[in-house]
């Protein structure tokens, strides 16, 4: 679903923007190579390695019945500033941001992203744009490990949480797909720690299980940056 639907935040659709210097780490494959020595096994207080013990381990459940639509209408005003969430991802991920006249700085037209899947800058226009507002925890992995027992409420409200949410690089975002941790890592490795500390902080709001190669996998990449804190929202 994916130079379409984060960041120096750490924390869309549409599509031409272009890629051009870089402006984080090396860039690569999606495939997840290693990601940092295994280093501390437990983390300071408050960081996301000591909270990935805090995370339940379960088997992957089916991804029978999940669809889109289960996560109610994409990008809903559910924080009623009068903006979807869409644009409010845009607003705080983009620099040198331009808005639509007349929407209360509320649509966002152009503007450069920092990509930080890539280490790449992006310019993005709306229409024509390679960005997209990706889910850190993708919608169906959320699916087969707790959200197909929530209520619909709670389904609309995960879809749009900014804590989950990031605009990057389209062609990408699109590679991971619905990958988590064991499968799928930023080929930037500048932001490994950032983006695996925001899943770990994702699922331990929302009360989402792990699998056991997946806990590993964040062990693995959070034991090289101990000290790593879990993202507030």
């Amino acid at each position: 679903m994916l130079c379409a639907t984060a960041l120096t935040v750490a924390l869309g659709g549409g599509l031409a923007g272009c890629k051009g210097t870089t402006v984080g780490g090396a860039t690569g494959s999606a495939s997840p190579p290693a990601a940092g020595a295994p280093g501390d096994t437990a983390g300071a207080h408050g960081s996301a390695l000591a909270a990935v013990d805090g995370l339940a381990v379960k088997g992957r459940a089916p991804k029978t019945g999940y669809s889109r639509e289960k996560f109610g209408p994409e990008w809903a005003d559910t924080d009623h500033n009068g903006c979807d969430t869409r644009d409010d991802i845009l607003k705080r991920d983009l620099k040198k941001t331009v808005f639509r006249a007349g929407t209360k700085g509320c649509i966002v037209t152009a503007g450069v992203l920092a990509d930080p899947y890539t280490g790449t800058s992006i310019t993005y226009k709306r229409g024509a744009s390679k960005v997209d507002i990706d889910h850190s925890v993708a919608l169906s992995d959320a699916w087969q490990k707790g959200a197909q027992q929530w209520t619909a409420d709670k389904r609309r409200d995960f879809a749009n949480d900014p804590l989950n949410l990031l605009a990057v690089d389209a062609s990408t975002n699109r590679r991971k797909s619905d990958g988590d941790t064991a499968t799928w890592l930023p080929p930037n490795s500048a932001f490994r720690c950032s983006y695996v500390a925001r899943q770990v902080a994702v699922k331990k709001k929302y009360g989402l299980w792990v699998t056991a190669a997946e806990r590993d996998a964040m062990r693995k990449v959070l034991g090289g940056c101990p000290n790593q804190p879990l993202p507030a929202g």
